[in-house]
């Protein structure tokens, strides 16, 4: 499950990424990234993504789905229009707690269009 996450410091903050991954950008930036590596995808995967995030660029997450539709991985992809770098809020955290009672309980969540909140 990832909520907003940076899936390759080669195309967010210069000054953050380069005071972990290290000046200049080479190999390493390319071995970390998640856009590189989705083929290699195991498993269950939630991506959130907010589509007005001003810390990490939305694109991040957008190049990891197109990557992993591209090497033929299924994946959950949850955009959150009008919203920030965030966990989505209310609803995003009711989303992510589902994505989990989902796999990792083995137990579908209540259908929460059925009744009136």
């Amino acid at each position: 499950m990832s909520s907003c996450g940076c899936h390759d410091n080669r195309i967010d903050k210069q000054w953050w990424n380069e005071q972990w991954m290290g000046y200049p950008v080479a190999k390493h930036y390319d071995d970390q990234s998640n856009v590189t590596n989705a083929w290699r995808l195991r498993g269950d995967l939630l991506l959130m993504v907010g589509e007005a995030d001003n810390n990490v660029p939305p694109e991040s997450t957008y190049r990891v789905a197109d990557a992993l539709i591209k090497a033929g991985k299924t994946f959950e992809f949850l955009p959150l229009p009008g919203f920030d770098h965030t966990d989505g809020g209310p609803y995003g955290r009711i989303e992510r707690r589902d994505f989990f009672v989902r796999h990792l309980l083995g137990v579908e969540p209540p259908h929460r269009n059925d009744h009136e909140m």
